[in-house]
């Protein structure tokens, strides 16, 4: 049973391209991911009229303008993922956002590491009482989190906490994993996780040991197209790895009986007669020791101690393995 919700990430990556659009559903769907994620924003409201250059972009408005995922895509991709066992997800950036997808009958929200600072847009959100996926990305401090908890209280919302760092890309020395352990605890937080913005597959599967049942990374169909996410998003075929180091990483994290290694059960020790025995010797470092194979009947290496001064009740011979019920008086007593 998988345990890590993994959400892939398209965000704009569609370039207002229907067909490129649902081709990142298919690469998702493909990939084994559990959700595929767009980003519902509008440049007008994203970004004040009043600004100067913003990460080296001269207008940064015309770029989003060319990133708005159409409006009426949105039913007709939820429709396609639901269609196709894929949840349909998408940020929001502003009220129309928010109403949008709440009235398309979304599971969930997302609350992305740039707004996760803003708390009367967080009390937008959550306001829709659906469960709330927050990043803690670029200027969260843990203290802000009494705030942000008394609004989740507010509104009975599930809250998703995901360890942030806004970097495009992230540098894997900079990723700081042990930082997910501050999320664990805090008040009406349910769940840890990860938005990964390294281009590594394997950071998530080493979140997800460290105890994240969340992912979040940014994917495209390749990072040769034209755009500001495609280049650091991962591939279809490293998502397609991503996602299986993050299976492998549950099972590994899981705790079950080894079929495997109960077949080499034998290979444990038992009690073995180091001289010729008669029946009524005591046991002692003399006569006894310790040698493999083990089987259920023999006496084990463990009661070696224990079985010193012990009386013997049958006749073994040299090397042989000494049995419980050549010492049934002191197993019976064992199992009073």
């Amino acid at each position: 049973m998988n345990n890590t919700l993994v959400i892939a990430e398209a965000g704009p990556n569609h370039n207002q391209d229907w067909n490129l659009a649902k081709k990142l559903v298919d690469v998702a769907i493909d990939s084994g991911a559990d959700v595929v994620k767009f980003q519902t924003y509008s440049s007008n409201t994203l970004y004040a009229k009043q600004q100067k250059d913003v990460s080296g972009i001269e207008d940064i408005h015309s770029m989003f303008k060319s990133l708005e995922i159409p409006r009426h895509w949105q039913k007709d991709l939820k429709m396609y993922c639901d269609d196709n066992g894929i949840e349909f997800m998408s940020t929001p950036f502003d009220e129309k956002a928010v109403d949008e997808l709440y009235d398309l009958g979304v599971k969930r929200l997302k609350i992305s590491g740039f707004e996760g600072t803003d708390p009367r847009f967080v009390d937008l959100v959550a306001s829709t009482g659906l469960d709330i996926i927050m990043s803690a990305g670029i200027g969260w401090q843990p203290n802000y989190w009494g705030l942000f908890a008394d609004i989740f209280e507010k509104y009975n919302n599930e809250v998703t906490l995901l360890h942030c760092v806004n970097a495009y890309p992230t540098p894997i020395d900079q990723i700081n994993l042990s930082l997910i352990d501050k999320g664990k605890g805090l008040r009406k937080v349910s769940h840890i996780g990860l938005s990964d913005h390294t281009q590594s597959t394997l950071t998530p599967a080493l979140a997800v040991a460290r105890g994240a049942t969340v992912i979040e990374k940014h994917f495209t169909i390749s990072n040769l197209l034209p755009g500001p996410d495609h280049y650091f998003s991962i591939e279809p075929q490293q998502l397609k790895e991503m996602v299986y180091n993050i299976r492998q990483a549950e099972l590994a994290m899981s705790i079950n009986d080894s079929i495997e290694e109960l077949k080499h059960t034998n290979g444990r020790r038992s009690i073995v007669a180091k001289v010729d025995l008669k029946k009524g010797d005591v046991l002692t470092k003399d006569n006894i020791t310790t040698k493999r194979p083990y089987y259920p009947e023999s006496a084990p290496a463990i009661d070696y101690f224990s079985l010193l001064g012990t009386t013997i009740e049958s006749d073994i011979e040299t090397d042989v393995i000494i049995n419980k019920k050549d010492l049934s008086s002191f197993y019976e007593s064992q199992s009073v």
